[in-house]
């Protein structure tokens, strides 16, 4: 399964690397495919997630306190591709990336399988300059972030650099908020459904439940999950209630 204009009704997830426990990463991946999730979205914890709310930030500071490192993550995912087949992305901020060496960080997703990248911090013209080259030797998608207030010209220039998906903010919140698609909201998402972009695009922060799945994918291709999920995981027992967790939100 690829994310392609033609796609509807995609349902990603969204969770953090080394939480609930260090190695229960893979374990997560593989329960969530098995339960009909699309495509997933693995974060890399940081020290200063800036753009979270509360339980994706705790879920970041546990999972460092775990021992979770970029470098520990690529060796747990040295056997992904044995256990998920579907797009899997990773997404965290740009400091851990820089740290690691963009050329390196880019040649291990390639070797283990993962698709793209999201780094809402990693500004474009930067990314255009000095590593758009590295990321597509290595056949390694650069996922941007449009928000409200993303001008046209902007977008139609993001939409020209993507190779994957545009990821789409359902406002200027932080994560964790609840999508209400009121008049402005809805308006929006229509403008930009109207320019006709070559690229599909996903829809995130907000996205909880059934309902504001269906608001969301009226719209966009399909839609991610974050920080619903990442409070499943905080429960006991969580990986036997992911199959229900799916079906409630895909129906």
């Amino acid at each position: 399964m690829q994310v392609t204009k033609h796609s509807n009704g995609l349902l990603s997830i969204y969770f953090t690397a080394g939480y609930p426990t260090l190695d229960s990463t893979v374990t997560i991946a593989k329960a969530l495919e098995e339960a009909g999730a699309d495509f997933l979205e693995i974060g890399f914890p940081y020290s200063d997630p800036v753009a979270d709310g509360p339980t994706i930030q705790h879920s970041s500071e546990e999972a460092l306190k775990n021992g979770m490192t970029l470098a520990l993550l690529f060796e747990q995912l040295k056997d992904l591709r044995q256990h998920v087949s579907i797009p899997v992305y990773l997404m965290g901020y740009f400091n851990p990336v820089l740290q690691y060496g963009v050329e390196n960080f880019c040649k291990s997703c390639k070797e283990v399988g993962v698709n793209g990248s999201i780094i809402p911090d990693l500004p474009m013209y930067e990314y255009e300059e000095l590593y758009q080259s590295i990321f597509e030797e290595n056949g390694i998608s650069n996922i941007f972030l449009v928000t409200p207030q993303t001008s046209e010209s902007r977008i139609r220039k993001i939409d020209d650099l993507t190779t994957n998906f545009i990821y789409l903010l359902s406002s200027n919140a932080i994560t964790g908020g609840n999508l209400e698609v009121k008049d402005q909201a809805e308006a929006y998402f229509k403008r930009i459904k109207d320019m006709d972009l070559k690229n599909p695009f996903i829809i995130g922060f907000g996205i909880s439940n059934k309902e504001t799945f269906g608001k969301a994918t009226k719209y966009a291709n399909g839609a991610i999950v974050g920080t619903a999920f990442v409070k499943l995981l905080a429960e006991e027992n969580y990986l036997t209630k992911i199959p229900d967790f799916i079906k409630s939100i895909k129906g």
